[in-house]
């Protein structure tokens, strides 16, 4: 049983699953809700109905809604912080958390959105301009927030370039239920928890569109090979794609009926439009908002990601379901290396 202090910041989908599976291990977890009303739901139903329905939270989980710089803040004597807010509220949680002594690690897969004329950032490019002396890093991964709110054997990654962070990660969430692998390359698993959501959007096109296995597969594959490209012109290691954090998670959110991505796809294939698609989901769908960023910071690299190119001409309106199709099967022939 870990002894370590764990307190997850955020309780959407993921970060109530990952808080729930910390906690079946450890008494000493805690798992933070930005909103008083639903810490209050949670404490007194002992469920999160509207992100994990039908699961019961661990009587050991403590609930908190303090304030995070007061008093009674959960932070105080914890060991590691888990962040589990979308991309977009990291940026302010790392900055709250810029003095923290422990460990601060966070969920959330995607690119920042640019700001003013600077490209969005990952999460540890975040990390280095908010708050540069935390100890930080990232927890990635195939997870659907439901299996591992039930308790189903989940894979994930624990990357940091501190081999002290990445044992205090692996320490407060490997279980029984829960196997962490630990990882040096950050860029390589961000790029990969990343770029995966938008290539998921493309399978979920490409399913709902009804053009069948053998279409999904290839741009599976060859979707891959663009994630690979951008991490490695990133300083990514090429190995880190063919692990949990790449092709792991790329197979489970482009083929899983619980991808909110997939889903995201299949919606823009019957004629919904982006709005509609997004709405219907009731959660974040980071492939969407970091779609235009991950091809934005392929170009200024000079690197090539058609298909990625090609979900944001879908998502921005410029081409259509079938066109999209139309334009990936139109390229030159070339070889698979290239």
């Amino acid at each position: 049983m870990s002894a370590r202090h764990t307190v997850v910041l955020g309780a959407g989908a993921w970060g109530t699953a990952l808080a729930m599976s910390a906690a079946r291990q450890s008494p000493h977890v805690t798992l933070w809700a930005r909103s008083e009303a639903q810490a209050q739901t949670l404490q007194r139903e002992r469920r999160n109905e509207r992100y994990l329905p039908g699961v019961e939270l661990p009587q050991a989980l403590a609930i908190s809604h303090a304030d995070l710089s007061g008093p009674d803040s959960p932070l105080i004597g914890a060991d590691v912080v888990i962040i589990g807010t979308p991309m977009a509220g990291l940026r302010e949680m790392l900055h709250t958390l810029r003095h923290h002594p422990g460990v601060v690690a966070w969920l959330c897969k995607g690119f920042e959105m640019p700001h003013a004329e600077a490209l969005g950032l990952m999460g540890h490019e975040v990390a280095q301009a908010v708050a540069p002396q935390l100890r930080t890093g990232v927890i990635s991964g195939p997870s659907f927030a439901l299996e591992v709110a039930r308790g189903q054997p989940t894979a994930l990654v624990a990357a940091s370039a501190h081999a002290d962070v990445r044992a205090a990660l692996v320490e407060a969430l490997h279980g029984p239920t829960m196997r962490v692998y630990a990882n040096d390359d950050v860029v390589g698993v961000e790029v990969g928890g990343a770029v995966k959501n938008v290539l998921a959007i493309a399978t979920g096109l490409c399913d709902g569109l009804g053009l069948g296995l053998n279409a999904r597969a290839a741009l599976i594959t060859r979707g891959l090979a663009e994630m690979q490209r951008l991490g490695v012109a990133l300083g990514a290691s090429s190995e880190t794609f063919m692990g949990l954090s790449g092709l792991g998670d790329l197979v489970l959110t482009a083929t899983g009926d619980l991808s909110r991505n997939r889903k995201v796809g299949q919606c823009l294939a019957q004629g919904m439009s982006l709005h509609q698609a997004v709405d219907s989901l009731r959660h974040v769908a980071e492939g969407v908002y970091s779609a235009r960023t991950v091809v934005q910071r392929a170009t200024a690299l000079g690197v090539d990601m058609p298909i990625s190119q090609a979900v944001v001409d879908l998502l921005d309106g410029r081409l259509q379901a079938a066109q999209v199709v139309q334009r990936l099967m139109a390229r030159d022939p070339r070889d698979e290396s290239a």
